[in-house]
This record gives structure tokens, sequence and C-alpha cells, in this order.
């Protein structure tokens, strides 16, 4: 379930134009949030690539709770690409900076996903509320 809620509080930081055509009193704390996205999205980033990696371990659920498993493998992979794109200055400030090549790819990456950015957050909403509710389903 704690996968489900982070994705689902990532994503709304990934739609900002999304959740303000909804409620415009919501900018505020949108903008309250703004410094951190880049720290919020390395972190993200980091524990969605956990979560592929966590779901490849498991690989055995896959013969006896196989929705589940693609559930957690669907969410872990919106979980990276959110947070790879939210915290893309962080990564290249922290990990890249020494290394142009790396820096290069970085950057192809983040413009392959840039313009499905808040396709990838609305898909990340709806991953999320289901992670939630098969967490309540299957548990």
């Amino acid at each position: 379930m704690i996968y489900g809620i982070s994705l689902v509080l990532l994503s709304i930081i990934a739609v900002p134009s999304l959740i303000l055509s909804k409620k415009p009193n919501a900018a505020e704390l949108l903008a309250k949030v703004e410094p951190y996205q880049g720290w919020i999205g390395l972190v993200f980033c980091f524990w969605g690539i956990w979560g592929i990696v966590f779901t490849f371990l498991n690989i055995g659920w896959l013969s006896s709770a196989p929705i589940w498993w693609a559930t957690l493998l669907a969410g872990s992979l919106v979980e990276a690409g959110l947070g790879f794109m939210l915290g893309y200055g962080q990564i290249n400030k922290l990990f890249l900076g020494n290394n142009s090549k790396a820096q290069e790819k970085a950057a192809a990456i983040r413009q392959a996903i840039a313009p499905k950015q808040g396709k990838l957050g609305v898909l990340g909403l709806i991953v999320g509320a289901w992670m939630i509710a098969a967490s309540f389903i299957f548990m």
C-alpha cells in the first residue's frame, strides 16, 4: 500500500497542470513543494529502481500472484520514470557531474520521456490507485 500512496503523491507533484485545472487553490501548496522537487524525484527514482529489482528478485510471485507482481512492476517502472523526470537536476549534479557521456545519455532519456510526463503522471495516478486497492484485495 505504501508504494501506491507514494506513487499517487509523486504523480500529483509531476502533473501540476492537471491538478491546478481542477483545484486552483492548490497552486500555493505545489509552490511550497517546488524547491524540494529535485530531492523528492531523486529519492523516488531510486525507490522505483529498487522496486524493479525487488520485483525481479521475487519473480516466483508470477506463479502465485501474477496480478500483484505485474502491478508492482508497473508501479515501480512509473515511479522510476517520474522520479527521474523530477530529480533530473539533482541526478545530473550529484552523480553525472564529471562524466560527459553519462550526461549526454541522461539528457537523451529525459528528452524522450519529457513530452510524456503528463501521461506518465496520469498513469501513475491510475496505477497508484490500483496498487492501493489491490493491497486490500490480494493481501
